[in-house]
């Protein structure tokens, strides 16, 4: 989302969605720390296959919702709302 859109944010919608992405993303980086863990063990048992790329795939979506988890920080910030 862009910063035009946290503008037009009421403080309520703000601070829910910067709870719901903080558990998305919290989630999505378990995740992906389990696939690599998981690719790791089957590299070991069976060699690299085509799936080990998946965790490497799914970072990019992960530092994208820590980028705007700062932009609603800095929102949050501005409003005076904590």
């Amino acid at each position: 989302m862009k910063n035009e859109g946290l503008n037009k944010m009421s403080d309520e919608q703000l601070l829910k969605y910067q709870k719901t992405l903080r558990v998305v993303t919290y989630m999505l980086l378990v995740a992906i720390l389990a696939l690599l863990v998981i690719n790791i063990l089957k590299a070991i048992e069976k060699g690299v296959n085509s799936f080990s790329i998946i965790p490497i795939a799914l970072v990019p979506i992960a530092i994208v919702n820590f980028n705007t988890l700062r932009e609603i920080k800095k929102e949050i910030k501005v409003r005076n709302l904590k």
